[in-house]
């Protein structure tokens, strides 16, 4: 299993997370944000009231804060089950999925 270090390593440019429990249950849910297919917004930034422009442009440098599907660390070969590799789509809030994902393995596991 890939320890907390490496999986947290670079964290400001991969956007890799460790969302902890702290209700007495101890898990831990190892988050990743899979950079879009077709590559990273590159429309943002800085609006320029005078020309109308977008300036100073943001996302397509070091630090996406996402990986690509190919560099995801969430596999099998690093320890995860298939089971625990759960797909966000566009939209969705992370942390209600991990809620989500947190109380049906309390349900399935005795925690109440």
């Amino acid at each position: 299993m890939i320890s907390n270090k490496e999986f947290l390593m670079n964290r400001d440019e991969t956007g890799r997370l460790i969302v902890k429990m702290l209700d007495g249950t101890n898990k831990q849910y190892f988050v990743e944000f899979i950079e879009p297919i077709g590559g990273i917004r590159t429309d943002w930034g800085s609006y320029n009231p005078s020309t109308g422009n977008i300036e100073n442009k943001k996302g397509a440098g070091k630090y996406n804060g996402g990986v690509s599907a190919e560099d995801s660390l969430i596999t099998i070969e690093n320890g995860f089950s298939e089971e625990s590799s759960n797909t966000i789509h566009e939209g969705g809030s992370f942390e209600w999925n991990v809620m989500n994902i947190h109380n049906k393995w309390k349900k399935e596991n005795g925690y109440g």
